[in-house]
């Protein structure tokens, strides 16, 4: 019997009636685009008086071609392929790394191991 009577039981609040008063839940998808602002169109910017805009996942020239030096872009485009052969030489080098630390920590464990049940023998023994 408990000593100051009932354990608690705090009163359950009742069900809430709407789950939001703003009634635009109740729009249909292009009325809340209008009313709300999301159709924001392609994005676009100005780099160094070329306009740019973004097409399927691509920064395209809206004057329709590059006003860029042809030299210059052929540059940029072997340094990226240099970067970009560095960068896959580095990964597997670091994938290389980890396989052989890998490898030497199990050799450790399993030397350490070993060493154990040796002891362990020559502790029998004496």
């Amino acid at each position: 019997m408990p000593l100051f009577g009932n354990s608690f039981s705090p009163k359950k609040t009742p069900p809430r009636k709407w789950a939001s008063l703003s009634n635009l839940h109740l729009l249909d998808r292009s009325t809340r685009e209008v009313e709300l602002g999301l159709e924001y169109g392609t994005p676009s910017m100005n780099l160094a008086g070329t306009s740019l805009k973004f097409e399927n996942g691509q920064w395209v020239s809206e004057s329709g071609s590059f006003t860029g030096d042809r030299r210059e872009l052929q540059r940029l485009r072997r340094r990226n392929q240099q970067l970009e052969e560095e960068n896959n030489l580095l990964r597997l080098k670091v994938d290389i790394l980890l396989d052989m630390l890998s490898e030497t920590t199990a050799e450790s464990h399993l030397m350490e191991k070993e060493l154990e049940e040796l002891k362990q023998h020559s502790r029998r023994r004496k």
